[in-house]
C-alpha cells in the first residue's frame, strides 16, 4: 500500500512523540525511487553531489542548473519521502534576492517540498526571507562544507564553550527565522543533545551523536560508492563499489571470451523470413 506523502506537520510529530526522522541524500531517479520505496521519510539533494556524482573536489564549483537538474530527476522518483533542495555555494550569500529567487527556482523548477542553507547569524535574514516568501526553510549548522575553508578544513565544530554558545543562539535564531528543521553536522553529541532540547524544530544529525530527532548520510558513503574517504559518522552498510568492479570485470571477461550473449540474449528470425533476405 502507498504511503500518505509526508509533511512538516508530520515531521515535528515525530519528534513529539520521541520517534526519530530518517534521511538520506539522492541525486537521479533510481535512487530516490529506491529508498522511497524503502520508507525513508525524507530526502536531500545535496550539494554533496559535486563531488560523489561530478567528480569535483569539493561541494563549491556546483550550479544552480546542477542542482535544479539533479533535483528534477530524484523528484521522479519520489512520491512520499519530503523532498529538499539544497542551496549551493553563492546562491544564496551575496544578497536576500539571489536567495529568494533561486530557492524559488528549486520550488518551482526542481519540484522540492524546501531547501535548506548553510550558516547561522549569518544567513539570518537570507532564511526569513525565504520563509516570508513562502518557502520551506530547513537551517544548517556545525560543519558547513561550503564555508570549510574558512572553518580550517572539515573539522568537528562547537568543541569549546564559546563557539557551544554560538551554534546554540545560531540554532534558536535559524528556528526563529522560520526553519522548519535544523540539521547539525560534525559537532559534539552533548551539544547536539542540548540543541536538540531547546528547538521545538526537528534537529537531523550528522555525525552529531544519537539524540537528535533524526539521522542523515551521504548515500555513497553508506553505500560504497565514494571511494576517496569514509566520513568517521558514516556507517557503511554495503560495499557496492566491489560488488560492481565484479560484475564489470565478469561482463569484461565473457565478451572477450565470446561467452555473451547466447543465444538466450538474441533475437530469432524465422527461416522460411531469413530464406527471403
Amino acid at each position: 500500500m502507498d504511503r500518505k506523502k509526508v509533511t512538516i506537520p508530520e515531521l515535528q510529530n515525530i519528534k513529539a512523540k520521541g520517534e526519530k526522522i530518517t534521511m538520506l541524500t539522492a541525486y537521479d531517479y533510481p535512487m530516490a525511487k529506491i529508498m522511497d520505496e524503502a520508507g525513508i521519510d525524507m530526502i536531500l539533494v545535496g550539494d554533496s553531489l559535486g563531488m560523489v556524482v561530478l567528480g569535483y573536489e569539493s561541494t563549491l564549483p556546483v550550479t544552480m542548473d546542477e542542482m535544479i537538474h539533479h533535483t528534477k530527476a530524484a523528484k521522479r522518483g519520489t512520491k512520499s519521502a519530503f523532498l529538499v533542495g539544497d542551496m549551493p555555494f553563492m546562491s544564496y550569500q551575496a544578497s536576500i534576492e539571489d536567495a529568494v529567487c533561486n530557492a524559488g527556482r528549486f520550488m518551482k523548477e526542481g519540484g522540492c517540498d524546501a531547501v535548506k542553507l548553510e550558516g547561522g547569524a549569518e544567513v539570518i535574514k537570507q532564511a526569513k526571507a525565504i520563509f516570508d516568501a513562502g518557502i520551506p526553510v530547513v537551517g544548517h549548522l556545525g560543519l558547513t562544507p561550503q564555508s570549510a575553508t574558512k572553518l580550517g578544513g572539515f573539522k568537528v565544530q562547537g568543541k569549546d564553550a564559546e563557539a557551544a554558545k554560538r551554534i546554540i543562539d545560531d540554532a534558536l535564531k535559524l528556528q526563529e527565522a522560520g526553519c522548519f528543521s535544523i540539521i547539525l553536522e560534525c559537532i559534539p553529541d552533548k551539544l547536539a543533545k542540548m540543541i536538540t532540547e531547546k528547538v521545538t524544530v526537528p534537529t537531523i544529525g550528522i555525525g552529531a551523536g544519537p539524540d537528535c530527532d533524526g539521522q542523515v548520510l551521504v548515500t555513497h558513503d553508506m553505500v560504497g560508492l565514494f571511494d576517496r574517504f569514509v566520513p568517521k559518522f558514516a556507517k557503511q552498510y554495503v560495499k557496492l563499489s566491489d560488488q560492481m568492479g565484479g560484475a564489470f570485470r565478469e561482463y569484461i571477461a565473457e565478451v572477450k571470451k565470446g561467452e555473451f550473449p547466447t543465444q538466450k540474449h538474441s533475437f530469432v528470425m524465422k527461416q522460411e523470413e531469413l530464406e527471403k533476405v
